[in-house]
């Protein structure tokens, strides 16, 4: 008997078997025993041995005068380079190699290196870089920018006000806020035998930039560049034992984060007033570790499918202090805070017949804060009198219960509803308990020829135990005062999805949504909010070897909010926020030219987000608009220039601008404070790379 089998019947009983083996029809549950497989023969299951694959390599050029467009183009310097791969080697005795690189060399480059046996082991390396650009235009008067003390120049004369210093202007430097984070890791896997396996992996990365802070002596304030320079092992282990209806693992996460700098200090650029202060210090994050073990399972046996979680853990933090120019007694040299948390999750599903399937689950989530309470010596940098102050062990307690069912009514029509269930406990909180209770249904068709729709509807509603101001949060807020988290709150949404395929080569999918949170019982705090968001996507192969896109995507939120002056009992001034988001785009390819060696492409992309806020107090004001715009484009041509080489040319292009109060700001624009000037972003940036492929 030959038993002739390919590539997409294996695609297929792979992704077939989890399902499968859930209803009983799993390969464990096969009678195998009359059937005599000495003779099975499998002629198409030649294994391909050696070197696969392709690797590429690319240089550009990029010209841009704002290192803000490095988020879109992934490179900050002139001239920049790459290198792609995606190369496997396998080997007769079962060995194989895979090397995958994507941008490696940019500002968003990652790779990975894995080797092993299959079925035995497995070994792995992995590298990746993440970068941050905010601005290379923001001013300083500080020098020393990186290290952990900032100085004025030695020709500083001090003022009252920011705008009276009159070494400010020509002090001024220019600096470069930005963050880039490189990963390192490595793992190993081992398999045993058919019953248990075990696996590490590390994993270190390596933080470092400038972010910013603010210093403050008493109520005079400067923007101040922060250093980060943290580095975070992150370590994961276990065990996992398998058999054919079942499988658990025990596995050990720890975290471990450490920052080189402890404190900064910056020199006073104000006459001293309060204590007569000429400069300031700030504790920066503190060093801290993070432990948890967690044991997992799942079991599966006639239609029924039961899997779960427990988890506990520990999070420590025992830096010392920052007592520089603090010359109050503490109770303690460092906090020595520690938080215990408990976690178990568990889910089960149950296929009843062919038509009905439900399932369930339940989440709880603990933390207990175990850190020591101690009495603290207050400053005021306010007018709000400073007394003795306590470190407070906040806890709060998260559980979350569903319940679904799926019904197919006939075929191509199916029924899906359920009921969602959250209970929060927070202890010093103004709420202390908060209920949340949700009932949601879907009904998809597809048994009508080209159509594919959906609609889904909810209803929620939160309510919790008696609101009360607490001391240890609202001491100085309203006693109306609800906030938007812990008020009482009607949640209603529905969405509708629509696909429609009219011809062969031409696709057609839109889809919307409407929720609306209505805060009834709030007399201060946030009354209302409201989205509406809609998409629409067409794809039309308008020829063989010609492809067109295009899609729209609107989200719109609309807040209501009342506040009140002076402790009122009724709202005095009420304000309305009115945020957008649109982003409309294209591409199309036209591929097979020239004897079926080039290929042609262009993706557009037009983003647009504003935000408007008016308040009314009699008479109504505006704070200004918020936008920011975005056009990327990329045009490419692909030759396949030989067999085995081929070359690419693109060229990619993003005009960007924003417009926001809170970066466009002057120096000395307000008499407390030195900011760091404009920061807002008006460029068009341009990037030209080519590359180079070769098939191996």
């Amino acid at each position: 008997m030959k038993f002739n089998i390919n590539l997409i019947t294996i695609a297929l009983l792979a992704n077939a078997g989890a399902a499968m083996a859930a209803d009983g029809y799993g390969i464990a549950d096969a009678n195998t025993g009359s059937i005599n497989m000495k003779n099975w023969k499998c002629s198409a299951c030649k294994i391909e041995t050696g070197a696969s694959g392709q690797v590429g390599v690319g240089v550009g050029y990029n010209d841009s005068d704002d290192i803000h467009s490095a988020n879109a183009l992934a490179a900050e310097n002139d001239v920049v380079g790459k290198v792609d791969a995606d190369i496997r080697y396998r080997g007769k005795d079962g060995y194989q190699a895979e090397i995958k690189a994507t941008n490696l060399g940019m500002e968003n480059g990652r790779a990975e290196i894995t080797s092993g046996k299959i079925g035995k082991y497995k070994v792995s390396a992995n590298y990746r870089q993440i970068a941050t650009y905010s601005s290379e235009t923001a001013l300083t008067p500080y020098s020393g920018i990186g290290t952990d003390y900032l100085s004025l120049p030695s020709n500083w004369v001090t003022a009252g006000a920011s705008d009276s210093m009159t070494a400010l202007p020509s002090s001024l430097s220019p600096f470069e806020l930005s963050l880039k984070r490189k990963r390192y890791g490595i793992g190993f896997e081992y398999q045993a035998d058919q019953l248990w396996s075990t696996f590490v992996h590390y994993q270190r990365e390596d933080k470092s930039g400038v972010k910013t802070t603010s210093g403050t002596i008493f109520n005079q304030s400067a923007m101040l560049p922060e250093p980060v320079d943290y580095s975070t092992d992150t370590v994961e282990a276990g065990i996992k034992l398998k058999g054919d209806h079942w499988f658990t693992a025990l596995t050990y996460n720890g975290s471990f984060f450490r920052n080189d700098d402890q404190s900064l200090g910056f020199d006073s650029a104000y006459t001293p007033t309060f204590g007569g202060a000429t400069a300031g210090y700030k504790s920066l994050d503190p060093d801290n570790n993070a432990h948890t073990v967690s044991l997992s399972g799942q079991y599966s046996a006639d239609g029924s499918v039961v899997s779960g979680r427990l988890m506990m853990g520990r999070m420590t933090q025992d830096q010392d202090f920052v007592t520089s120019g603090y010359n109050y007694a503490l109770p303690e040299t460092n906090l020595d805070a520690e938080v215990d948390i408990t976690g178990m999750d568990i889910r089960a599903v149950k296929r009843i017949s062919n038509d009905l399937r439900i399932s369930g689950s339940y989440n709880y989530y603990d933390r207990d804060n175990q850190t020591d309470v101690y009495e603290w010596t207050q400053i005021s940098v306010n007018n709000v009198t400073g007394n003795a102050v306590y470190n407070t062990p906040y806890d709060s307690t998260v559980q979350k219960g569903k319940l679904a069912a799926d019904y197919r009514i006939i075929s191509g029509v199916k029924l899906t509803g359920g009921y969602d269930y959250r209970r929060d406990e927070r202890n010093y909180s103004d709420r202390e308990v908060t209920d949340e209770n949700s009932v949601w249904a879907r009904l998809a068709v597809s048994a009508l020829e080209h159509w594919n729709m959906s609609l889904k509807g909810s209803y929620g509603k939160r309510d919790g135990s008696d609101y009360e101001a607490s001391q240890w949060t609202s001491s100085e807020a309203n006693p109306l005062l609800r906030k938007y988290y812990l008020a009482n709150r009607d949640r209603k949404m529905v969405e509708a999805r629509v696909t429609h395929s009219p011809l062969d080569n031409l696709t057609i999918d839109f889809g919307g949504r409407y929720a609306l949170d209505d805060y009834s019982d709030t007399v201060i705090g946030l009354t209302e909010s409201r989205e509406v968001s809609y998409d629409a996507s067409v794809n039309y192969q308008i020829l063989e070897d010609l492809n067109l896109n295009l899609f729209y995507n609107h989200q719109t939120i609309k807040n209501e909010q009342a506040g009140a002056a002076n402790f009122s009992t009724v709202a005095t001034w009420f304000a309305n926020t009115e945020d957008k988001v649109d982003v409309v785009g294209a591409g199309v390819y036209y591929d097979n030219l020239l004897e079926k060696k080039l290929r042609l492409g262009l993706d557009y992309t037009y983003s647009k987000s504003d935000s408007t806020t008016k308040v009314r107090q009699g008479v109504t004001g505006d704070y200004g608009d918020y936008f920011a715009k975005e056009q990327d484009v990329n045009a490419y041509a692909q030759y396949q220039a030989t067999e085995k080489v081929a070359l690419r040319l693109d060229y990619k292009m993003v005009k960007y601008e924003d417009n926001d109060a809170a970066n466009d700001l002057a120096v000395d624009g307000i008499w407390n404070l030195i900011s760091f000037g404009d920061l807002s972003h008006d460029y068009t940036a341009h990037l030209v790379m080519l590359s180079v492929n070769y098939k191996l």
